[in-house]
């Protein structure tokens, strides 16, 4: 058997870049070398593994069909690298630390701002820089620690914790409330809608009643969509945690028990590099955002089994009344 070449080691960083890029300039800028330099450790690697990785055209560069195998080969193990370099440099850091964390601009306006000074309460030395986004951002690329996310809890050569389950409910401002008080689903579908149509026929279906759904508004962001609820702007099918924090102040409402509801989706979780499992900093965090999520959950219950209460009694006041008047005839 042919004894395999010895791949110099100290190339293929240059040759990761090169293959995500496309050019050998914006290879040297990522990686603060040199054209030259990074064009020499390309020919080496070639050089010393016996064919090439790259097919040329003009300014740009391709990955070649075996390029491409040794680039999913090494891909994993240049990751691992990098986790453990990040987790060695967490770990020597000063007293003063700091997380990098990526979030959904929602998840931070409606759920974690509002909760910051508790976390620098209880770890003042420990600073959180967020960096929202609507896209799913590579914790690894970007040079993040964690990540907070919606879904089924699966992202390859991440650790994932489940933090809650989100379901979509029905929500609007209290004058909503007051309108709809004793009818059924069919006179939410009079009322003006925000967010996804789609998402609105499912409630609605799963409630029942065919309707094709109409909404007044829809919003790339469900931070947005909420505050228009609030201003009484129509009514909101939204997750139950982001709108949690308005529905114990009084802010909306929940004006229907159905929930819409798909573990698979709507779960959220805070995901992380396996190599910082024990980064203390990061387990600080993990266990604080699972005490903040039990602790709203909380909060909700106690607030919802309140409302609750009050319209019954109000409900029971009101009947109490009519059979009063009933008498008087």
């Amino acid at each position: 058997m042919p004894r395999l070449p010895r791949v110099p080691l100290a190339t293929l960083p240059a040759f990761r870049a090169v293959a995500r890029l496309a050019t050998v300039r914006a290879a040297a800028e990522e990686l603060h070398l040199t054209h030259s330099a990074v064009s020499q450790q390309i020919r080496q690697l070639e050089e010393q593994i016996g064919f090439e990785v790259f097919e040329r055209r003009g300014r740009r560069v391709f990955l070649n069909a075996a390029g491409t195998a040794l680039l999913r080969s090494i891909e994993p193990a240049l990751a691992q690298i990098d986790d453990g370099v990040r987790s060695a440099r967490a770990l020597a850091c000063g007293a003063e630390q700091q997380i990098r964390l990526t979030l959904l601009p929602s998840f931070a306006q409606r759920w974690l701002l509002p909760r910051m000074a508790l976390w620098r309460e209880r770890h003042p030395d420990i600073a959180l820089e967020l960096e929202t986004s609507q896209r799913v951002l590579d914790l690894q690329r970007e040079g993040l620690h964690c990540a907070l996310r919606q879904g089924a809890g699966r992202w390859p050569g991440l650790a994932s914790e489940r933090l809650a389950d989100s379901p979509l409910i029905v929500v609007g401002p209290p004058q909503a409330a007051l309108r709809l008080r004793g009818r059924g689903p069919q006179a939410l579908a009079e009322e003006p809608l925000l967010g996804d149509a789609g998402l609105w026929d499912r409630w609605f279906d799963q409630a029942g009643l065919k309707v094709a759904s109409q909404p007044v508004a829809s919003f790339s962001d469900a931070g947005l969509m909420l505050q228009a609820a609030e201003q009484g702007l129509g009514i909101a099918l939204a997750r139950e945690l982001l709108a949690a924090d308005a529905l114990v102040d009084g802010r909306l409402v929940r004006l229907a028990p159905q929930t819409l509801a798909d573990d698979k989706v709507y779960a959220y979780w805070v995901v992380f590099a396996p190599a910082l499992a024990d980064w203390k900093p990061l387990l600080a965090l993990r266990r604080w955002l699972h005490e903040e999520m039990a602790r709203s959950q909380v909060r909700l219950r106690a607030a919802t089994e309140t409302s609750t209460a009050g319209r019954t009694g109000s409900q029971s006041r009101a009947g109490s009344a009519s059979r009063v008047r009933a008498r008087a005839r």
